[in-house]
Protein backbone atom coordinates (compact mmCIF):
# COMPACT_ATOMS: atom_id res chain seq x y z
CA UNK A 1 0.00 0.00 0.00
CA UNK A 2 1.38 3.40 -0.96
CA UNK A 3 -0.71 6.06 0.75
CA UNK A 4 0.69 9.44 1.69
CA UNK A 5 1.02 10.08 5.41
CA UNK A 6 -2.15 11.52 6.82
CA UNK A 7 -4.14 10.86 3.65
CA UNK A 8 -7.74 9.92 4.43
CA UNK A 9 -9.70 8.98 1.34
CA UNK A 10 -12.89 10.95 0.80
CA UNK A 11 -15.00 7.78 0.76
CA UNK A 12 -13.82 6.59 4.19
CA UNK A 13 -16.44 6.77 6.96
CA UNK A 14 -14.99 7.71 10.35
CA UNK A 15 -16.94 8.23 13.54
CA UNK A 16 -16.33 11.63 15.11
CA UNK A 17 -15.34 10.05 18.42
CA UNK A 18 -12.55 7.92 16.90
CA UNK A 19 -9.09 9.11 17.93
CA UNK A 20 -6.74 8.93 14.96
CA UNK A 21 -3.21 10.36 14.83
CA UNK A 22 -2.68 13.06 12.22
CA UNK A 23 -0.26 11.00 10.08
CA UNK A 24 -2.43 7.87 9.83
CA UNK A 25 -3.43 6.98 6.26
CA UNK A 26 -6.86 5.46 5.55
CA UNK A 27 -7.89 3.98 2.22
CA UNK A 28 -11.13 4.10 0.22
CA UNK A 29 -14.41 2.86 1.66
CA UNK A 30 -12.91 1.97 5.04
CA UNK A 31 -15.22 2.30 8.06
CA UNK A 32 -13.89 3.26 11.49
CA UNK A 33 -16.32 3.24 14.38
CA UNK A 34 -16.77 4.97 17.70
CA UNK A 35 -14.23 4.14 20.40
CA UNK A 36 -11.41 3.27 17.99
CA UNK A 37 -7.94 4.73 18.60
CA UNK A 38 -5.09 4.54 16.06
CA UNK A 39 -1.61 5.77 16.96
CA UNK A 40 1.00 7.41 14.73
CA UNK A 41 2.45 5.95 11.56
CA UNK A 42 -0.21 3.34 10.83
CA UNK A 43 -1.74 2.68 7.42
CA UNK A 44 -5.23 1.26 6.87
CA UNK A 45 -6.11 -0.18 3.46
CA UNK A 46 -9.32 -0.03 1.46
CA UNK A 47 -12.62 -1.57 2.57
CA UNK A 48 -11.37 -2.31 6.09
CA UNK A 49 -13.78 -2.22 9.04
CA UNK A 50 -12.45 -1.27 12.48
CA UNK A 51 -15.08 -1.22 15.19
CA UNK A 52 -15.67 -1.72 18.91
CA UNK A 53 -13.29 -0.59 21.63
CA UNK A 54 -10.20 -1.17 19.49
CA UNK A 55 -6.78 0.32 20.22
CA UNK A 56 -4.12 0.14 17.50
CA UNK A 57 -0.54 1.17 18.24
CA UNK A 58 2.18 2.73 16.11
CA UNK A 59 3.39 1.91 12.61
CA UNK A 60 0.99 -0.90 11.84
CA UNK A 61 0.27 -1.81 8.21
CA UNK A 62 -3.29 -3.07 7.93
CA UNK A 63 -4.29 -4.25 4.48
CA UNK A 64 -7.53 -4.25 2.51
CA UNK A 65 -10.76 -5.91 3.70
CA UNK A 66 -9.51 -6.52 7.26
CA UNK A 67 -12.09 -6.65 10.07
CA UNK A 68 -10.86 -5.61 13.52
CA UNK A 69 -12.81 -5.27 16.76
CA UNK A 70 -15.95 -7.10 15.71
CA UNK A 71 -18.14 -8.76 18.30
CA UNK A 72 -16.86 -12.12 19.56
CA UNK A 73 -18.34 -15.23 17.98
CA UNK A 74 -19.58 -16.47 21.34
CA UNK A 75 -23.27 -17.02 22.09
CA UNK A 76 -22.67 -15.97 25.70
CA UNK A 77 -21.71 -12.47 24.59
CA UNK A 78 -24.38 -9.91 25.53
CA UNK A 79 -22.82 -6.65 24.33
CA UNK A 80 -20.57 -6.25 27.37
CA UNK A 81 -17.86 -3.57 26.95
CA UNK A 82 -14.87 -5.62 25.79
CA UNK A 83 -11.72 -4.60 23.91
CA UNK A 84 -9.14 -5.40 21.25
CA UNK A 85 -5.61 -4.11 21.83
CA UNK A 86 -2.99 -4.26 19.07
CA UNK A 87 0.63 -3.19 19.61
CA UNK A 88 3.19 -1.64 17.27
CA UNK A 89 4.80 -2.50 13.94
CA UNK A 90 2.45 -5.32 12.98
CA UNK A 91 1.58 -6.37 9.45
CA UNK A 92 -2.00 -7.60 9.12
CA UNK A 93 -2.78 -8.84 5.63
CA UNK A 94 -5.98 -9.07 3.58
CA UNK A 95 -9.24 -10.47 4.99
CA UNK A 96 -7.96 -11.07 8.53
CA UNK A 97 -10.52 -10.98 11.34
CA UNK A 98 -9.67 -10.21 14.96
CA UNK A 99 -12.50 -10.00 17.51
CA UNK A 100 -12.81 -8.35 20.92
CA UNK A 101 -12.81 -10.34 24.17
CA UNK A 102 -15.61 -11.61 26.38
CA UNK A 103 -16.55 -10.85 29.96
CA UNK A 104 -16.19 -14.56 30.79
CA UNK A 105 -12.43 -14.20 30.35
CA UNK A 106 -10.13 -11.16 30.38
CA UNK A 107 -12.58 -9.04 28.33
CA UNK A 108 -9.75 -8.22 25.94
CA UNK A 109 -8.10 -9.78 22.92
CA UNK A 110 -4.42 -8.84 22.70
CA UNK A 111 -1.99 -8.80 19.78
CA UNK A 112 1.55 -7.71 20.63
CA UNK A 113 4.14 -6.08 18.38
CA UNK A 114 6.12 -6.93 15.24
CA UNK A 115 3.80 -9.77 14.26
CA UNK A 116 3.38 -10.93 10.67
CA UNK A 117 -0.25 -11.97 10.26
CA UNK A 118 -0.96 -13.26 6.78
CA UNK A 119 -4.17 -13.31 4.74
CA UNK A 120 -7.40 -14.86 6.02
CA UNK A 121 -6.13 -15.40 9.58
CA UNK A 122 -8.77 -15.42 12.32
CA UNK A 123 -7.93 -14.46 15.90
CA UNK A 124 -10.94 -15.15 18.10
CA UNK A 125 -12.10 -13.59 21.36
CA UNK A 126 -9.76 -13.46 24.37
CA UNK A 127 -6.71 -14.67 22.45
CA UNK A 128 -3.27 -13.44 23.47
CA UNK A 129 -0.73 -13.23 20.64
CA UNK A 130 2.76 -12.28 21.78
CA UNK A 131 5.52 -10.49 19.87
CA UNK A 132 7.42 -11.41 16.70
CA UNK A 133 5.10 -14.25 15.69
CA UNK A 134 4.20 -15.43 12.19
CA UNK A 135 0.65 -16.60 11.58
CA UNK A 136 0.64 -17.95 8.03
CA UNK A 137 -2.29 -17.83 5.63
CA UNK A 138 -5.63 -19.15 6.88
CA UNK A 139 -4.40 -19.91 10.40
CA UNK A 140 -7.40 -20.05 12.71
CA UNK A 141 -7.19 -19.36 16.45
CA UNK A 142 -10.25 -20.34 18.48
CA UNK A 143 -11.20 -18.45 21.62
CA UNK A 144 -8.83 -18.10 24.59
CA UNK A 145 -5.74 -19.29 22.66
CA UNK A 146 -2.31 -18.03 23.72
CA UNK A 147 0.58 -17.77 21.26
CA UNK A 148 4.06 -17.15 22.66
CA UNK A 149 6.77 -14.86 21.28
CA UNK A 150 8.47 -15.94 18.03
CA UNK A 151 6.04 -18.82 17.46
CA UNK A 152 5.34 -19.72 13.82
CA UNK A 153 2.01 -21.25 12.83
CA UNK A 154 2.04 -22.83 9.39
CA UNK A 155 -0.67 -22.14 6.84
CA UNK A 156 -4.11 -23.60 7.56
CA UNK A 157 -3.18 -24.43 11.16
CA UNK A 158 -6.22 -24.74 13.40
CA UNK A 159 -5.78 -24.19 17.14
CA UNK A 160 -8.43 -25.50 19.57
CA UNK A 161 -9.86 -23.13 22.16
CA UNK A 162 -7.84 -22.66 25.37
CA UNK A 163 -4.68 -24.15 23.82
CA UNK A 164 -1.31 -22.53 24.37
CA UNK A 165 1.48 -22.34 21.80
CA UNK A 166 4.82 -21.84 23.50
CA UNK A 167 7.52 -19.36 22.52
CA UNK A 168 9.61 -20.37 19.48
CA UNK A 169 7.25 -23.29 18.72
CA UNK A 170 6.37 -24.23 15.14
CA UNK A 171 3.34 -25.92 13.60
CA UNK A 172 3.42 -27.51 10.17
CA UNK A 173 1.04 -26.70 7.34
CA UNK A 174 -2.49 -27.94 7.99
CA UNK A 175 -1.88 -28.87 11.62
CA UNK A 176 -4.87 -29.42 13.90
CA UNK A 177 -3.69 -28.56 17.41
CA UNK A 178 -5.86 -29.91 20.22
CA UNK A 179 -3.33 -29.65 23.07
CA UNK A 180 -0.65 -27.25 24.29
CA UNK A 181 2.58 -27.06 22.29
CA UNK A 182 5.57 -26.49 24.61
CA UNK A 183 8.19 -23.86 23.75
CA UNK A 184 10.70 -24.76 21.02
CA UNK A 185 8.68 -27.80 19.88
CA UNK A 186 7.75 -28.51 16.26
CA UNK A 187 4.46 -30.28 15.75
CA UNK A 188 2.38 -31.21 12.74
CA UNK A 189 -0.45 -33.38 11.52
CA UNK A 190 -4.12 -34.00 12.19
CA UNK A 191 -4.10 -34.43 15.14
CA UNK A 192 -0.77 -32.60 15.63
CA UNK A 193 2.05 -34.64 17.17
CA UNK A 194 5.54 -33.53 18.27
CA UNK A 195 8.29 -33.85 15.65
CA UNK A 196 11.41 -32.51 17.31
CA UNK A 197 12.73 -29.03 18.04
CA UNK A 198 12.36 -25.90 15.89
CA UNK A 199 16.07 -26.10 15.17
CA UNK A 200 16.23 -23.80 12.17
CA UNK A 201 14.25 -21.11 13.98
CA UNK A 202 16.60 -21.23 16.95
CA UNK A 203 19.66 -20.91 14.73
CA UNK A 204 18.16 -17.94 12.90
CA UNK A 205 17.48 -16.20 16.20
CA UNK A 206 21.07 -16.60 17.37
CA UNK A 207 20.70 -19.32 20.00
CA UNK A 208 24.12 -20.62 21.01
CA UNK A 209 25.14 -24.25 20.45
CA UNK A 210 25.08 -25.05 24.16
CA UNK A 211 21.55 -23.67 24.52
CA UNK A 212 20.33 -25.61 21.49
CA UNK A 213 21.83 -28.81 22.87
CA UNK A 214 20.12 -28.23 26.21
CA UNK A 215 16.79 -27.63 24.46
CA UNK A 216 17.17 -30.80 22.38
CA UNK A 217 18.04 -32.77 25.50
CA UNK A 218 14.93 -31.35 27.20
CA UNK A 219 12.83 -32.48 24.24
CA UNK A 220 14.21 -36.00 24.60
CA UNK A 221 13.42 -35.89 28.31
CA UNK A 222 9.86 -34.83 27.57
CA UNK A 223 9.14 -37.18 24.68
CA UNK A 224 11.74 -39.93 24.27
CA UNK A 225 12.50 -41.38 27.70
CA UNK A 226 9.09 -42.75 28.60
CA UNK A 227 8.78 -40.51 31.65
CA UNK A 228 5.55 -39.29 33.14
CA UNK A 229 4.86 -35.62 32.54
CA UNK A 230 5.61 -34.88 36.21
CA UNK A 231 8.96 -36.68 36.12
CA UNK A 232 9.93 -35.04 32.84
CA UNK A 233 8.94 -31.65 34.22
CA UNK A 234 11.08 -32.19 37.33
CA UNK A 235 14.06 -33.15 35.19
CA UNK A 236 13.66 -30.07 32.99
CA UNK A 237 13.35 -27.91 36.12
CA UNK A 238 16.73 -29.22 37.24
CA UNK A 239 18.33 -28.72 33.82
CA UNK A 240 17.01 -25.15 33.63
CA UNK A 241 19.26 -24.19 36.53
CA UNK A 242 22.20 -24.42 34.11
CA UNK A 243 20.45 -23.03 31.02
CA UNK A 244 18.44 -19.81 31.15
CA UNK A 245 16.71 -20.60 27.86
CA UNK A 246 15.16 -23.73 29.39
CA UNK A 247 13.37 -21.65 32.01
CA UNK A 248 10.76 -20.76 29.38
CA UNK A 249 9.92 -24.42 28.90
CA UNK A 250 10.02 -25.16 32.62
CA UNK A 251 7.56 -22.34 33.40
CA UNK A 252 5.29 -23.40 30.57
CA UNK A 253 5.08 -26.97 31.82
CA UNK A 254 4.14 -25.75 35.30
CA UNK A 255 1.29 -23.56 34.05
CA UNK A 256 -2.12 -25.10 34.64
CA UNK A 257 -3.95 -26.08 31.46
CA UNK A 258 -6.94 -28.26 30.78
CA UNK A 259 -5.53 -29.26 27.41
CA UNK A 260 -2.34 -31.06 28.57
CA UNK A 261 0.48 -31.06 25.97
CA UNK A 262 0.92 -32.63 22.55
CA UNK A 263 2.16 -36.19 22.99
Amino acid sequence: MHYEKGMIHSTAIIDRSAEIASDVSIGPYTVIGAGVTIDTGSTIGAHAVISGKTSIGKNNEIFHHVSLGGKPQDKKYKDEPTKLVIGDNNTIREFCTINTGTSQDKAVTTVGSRNWIMAYVHVAHDCVVGDDTILANCTQLAGHVEVGDFAILGGFSGIHQFCRIGAHALTGVGSVVLSDVPPYVTCMGNVAKPHGVNLEGLKRRGFQKDAIKAIRDAYKTLYRKGLTLKDARDAIDEASKDCEDLEIMARFLHTTSNRSIVR
